[in-house]
């Protein structure tokens, strides 16, 4: 027999959700294990992410993030987001990002998430999630928008 699955928050649906709420995200050092982590997962294999000497050679401090390697810092699921909305949640249906600084080996990344735009229908709605990522020094480094399709809460 499976044990049941325990709810972390109270259950939250498309209007209970108001422009300005934000979710801050655990902060993460990206180590070199995670670079060679995410250069398996992603078969990136360009030398800026795993070759120090070709960093250094081409003017870099050291390992260069890739870009997704940053943005996947913002997925809401490190947070509690999607705990609040696993009865309404419909699906993740956009995103977006840019990409304004280099992140390195050694950087601490603090993500926070926002609402940014609340766009009602008939029996659901879109919830658009801005994300900032910052590092140590609190320089923002990545921005975008997510947006995930909730349902109205049940008449």
């Amino acid at each position: 027999m499976t044990a049941p699955h325990h709810q972390l928050c109270e259950q939250r649906w498309f209007e209970d959700f108001q422009l300005g709420e934000r979710f801050l995200l655990p902060s993460r050092t990206l180590t070199e294990a995670l670079f060679a982590a995410f250069q398996l997962a992603s078969g990136d294999n360009h030398p800026s992410h795993y070759d120090v000497e070709y960093c250094r050679a081409h003017g870099g401090p050291g390992l260069l993030a890739h870009g997704f390697q940053v943005l996947v810092q913002t997925a809401a699921g490190a947070g509690l987001f999607p705990h609040m909305v696993e009865d309404s949640m419909k699906g993740f249906i956009e995103q977006s990002s840019r990409f304004l600084k280099p992140v390195f080996a050694g950087d601490t990344l603090y993500c926070t998430l926002e609402v940014c735009e609340l766009s009602p229908g008939r029996t659901t709605g879109v919830i658009a999630l801005g994300s900032s990522v910052r590092n140590q020094r609190d320089e923002l480094v990545m921005d975008g928008v997510q947006k995930y399709l909730l349902r109205k809460r049940p008449a």
